[in-house]
């Protein structure tokens, strides 16, 4: 794993591979924290929801997680009782869907951290202290994060 962050522009690169995918996961909530916003961006097949598994078992889910494409959004509870949000919003026909299932809301949790699969479909809804993590797949196979706060 290779990690590097610019901390004038708040840029953090992470490049990882399966093997050390729980290292990463715990390397980017040193940067974000347990709480607030993360959303995943990347083509279909990069590994946004294998990552955001990871980082659930780093937290201590202990649920089995998966990509919540039907429902929309996955719940699940962190070790120390943090509630964890898994929305994907790769089916939604409009951002109203998202509204209507009170994704505002659950944004606005305290203590909360909402992680979003396809969120350039609910862009508008985004709190401004959103995390944007871009994940892409290189030639080698590794995966690389890409982290930045607006």
């Amino acid at each position: 794993m290779s990690y590097v962050c610019n901390s004038y522009l708040y840029i953090v690169e992470i490049v990882f591979s399966l093997d050390n995918i729980k290292k990463a996961a715990e390397t980017l909530l040193k940067h974000t924290g347990k709480e607030g916003v993360i959303a995943f961006y990347g083509q279909m097949g990069a590994g946004k929801t294998t990552f955001i598994r990871a980082l659930c078992e780093v937290l201590g889910t202990g649920d089995w997680v998966n990509s919540p494409t039907f429902t929309l959004i996955n719940e699940y509870l962190s070790n120390e009782g943090i509630p964890v949000y898994h929305f994907d919003f790769y089916r939604i026909k409009n951002i109203h869907e998202a509204v209507d299932i009170g994704c505002e809301e659950y944004f606005d949790t305290p203590g909360a951290l909402s992680l979003i699969e396809w969120p350039e479909l609910i862009t508008s809804l985004l709190p401004p202290e959103t995390w944007q993590v871009h994940l892409q797949e290189l030639p080698s196979g590794e995966r690389k994060l890409t982290v930045n706060r607006d």
